[in-house]
């Protein structure tokens, strides 16, 4: 019997590099700190899908710098700050591109509106000044 390949994507596709937060490091290094002996300690390594330098390398944090030494650089605080700032800065951008169209539209609109005011006012002083003795538009006949 032979196995086929699902597909090339499977084969193609990197994989994914596990984070851990710090309460987890940190229960895990309590629970591992306190099993007895070293076949308890496997145990939890193999419950876990651990390896012996994980444990290492979160004790050596946890002793530089407590728990912000357990915090991961790629997930930190810092990161999820910047993240938020260049959001906000996109939406920033986003919103100045949209009020500068409006700004120009509205400019258009009052060099037009401008435009047509000069025009009236240059049709109205060259118009014959003519004023009729009873308007037609305030007679009304009554039927």
């Amino acid at each position: 019997m032979t196995l086929k390949p699902s597909g090339s994507s499977d084969l193609d596709a990197r994989p994914q590099r596990r984070t851990f937060a710090s309460e987890f490091k940190a229960r895990i290094l309590a629970e591992y700190d306190a099993a007895p002996d070293a076949a308890a300690r496997g145990a939890i390594l193999r419950r876990e899908r651990l390896y012996g330098s994980h444990i290492l390398d979160w004790r050596k944090a946890r002793d530089a710098g407590a728990e912000a030494g357990l915090t991961d650089r790629r997930q930190s605080a810092a990161r999820a700050a910047k993240k938020a700032e260049t959001a906000e800065l996109a939406r920033l951008r986003h919103e100045n591109t949209r009020l500068q169209a409006q700004l120009s539209k509205t400019q258009t609109a009052l060099e037009i509106m401008g435009k047509a005011h000069a025009l009236l006012e240059l049709l109205s002083e060259s118009a014959p000044d003519a004023t009729p003795s009873s308007p037609s538009w305030s007679r009304r006949t009554r039927r």
